[in-house]
């Protein structure tokens, strides 16, 4: 166990990990989102949808990408899913932490990316004892989780997935890739592409088509994308981009991916009867 990490924050199941990567968290699936996280040697890949809904004639866009900065120092992403009230009610205690200068931990003084991932945990459970019982007399429940990553000067780019309950995993060279809500869809395309070795702009591409693909299949989940490429030990963000409807990057890389697939469909070997 992590020294500083509390039991509950160092145990997690397989059958968490296995319901992560296979996008199938109904607590998650139906708050109608879709972001991811890759961790490469050259960086980290971090992506979302803004759509969120509370109903299905009542959809709205959100941005669920927020970036904490301080060139030279460190970068810090957080990705956000699960119920919208929630997720902003934990980006406002972090932001006003970080703020406060009472010599308390927050992002701009933690010396390790696990020690945001704890100082993120910590609002996150803040929050839920806050709100809990009254969204209990509702019949609902604390639903906000995130996906960390970034680098603090000093060590390298790490990447975790925080849950709704503030334990939280990391990722690794064996699992680059994390993803939350309805992650079904764009996974098949990651786990052919990317491994660790893949370069930023396959990696991009690759995180674009997986967009496009969990788009066309499931409606809830829509643009604008956020997207940020950071690059290793740059400690600054110089490569981000929101796609919007109508993007000619985006239709072009859709139109030709579907146009590609359906060309080496066509080469493959008939079935012998």
């Amino acid at each position: 166990m992590h020294q500083g990490l509390t039991q509950t924050q160092a145990l997690f199941s397989f059958q968490e990990w296995s319901i992560l990567q296979a996008g199938t968290n109904t607590k998650e699936t139906q708050g109608m989102t879709y972001c991811v996280g890759i961790l490469l040697d050259a960086g980290i890949i971090f992506a979302s949808d803004s759509r969120t809904h509370a109903g299905v004639d009542n959809f709205a866009k959100f941005c669920k990408m927020t970036v904490f900065d301080r060139p030279g120092d460190r970068v810090i992403v957080l990705l956000s899913s699960g119920n919208l009230a929630g997720t902003q009610a934990v980006i406002s205690v972090l932001k006003q932490r970080g703020d406060a200068g009472d010599g308390k931990p927050n992002l701009w003084t933690a010396r390790t990316m696990f020690d945001v991932a704890v100082i993120v945990s910590d609002a996150m459970r803040d929050i839920e004892r806050r709100d809990g019982a009254y969204l209990e007399q509702n019949d609902l429940s604390f639903n906000a989780s995130f996906i960390l990553g970034g680098q603090i000067k000093g060590e390298p780019p790490r990447l975790f997935r925080i849950y709704a309950e503030g334990n939280f995993i990391e990722a690794g060279s064996e699992t680059p890739f994390i993803q939350t809500g309805e992650a079904k869809y764009g996974k098949p395309i990651i786990d052919r592409v990317i491994t660790p070795s893949t370069s930023l702009t396959e990696a991009t591409k690759c995180v674009l088509v997986s967009f496009d693909s969990t788009m066309r299949s499931n409606l809830s989940v829509g643009m604008p994308i956020d997207l940020l490429c950071y690059e290793r030990d740059s400690l600054q963000v110089s490569m981000r981009r929101r796609f919007d409807q109508g993007d000619s990057y985006f239709a072009t890389l859709s139109k030709e991916w579907s146009e590609g697939t359906r060309a080496v469909f066509r080469q493959l070997p008939a079935l012998q009867w």
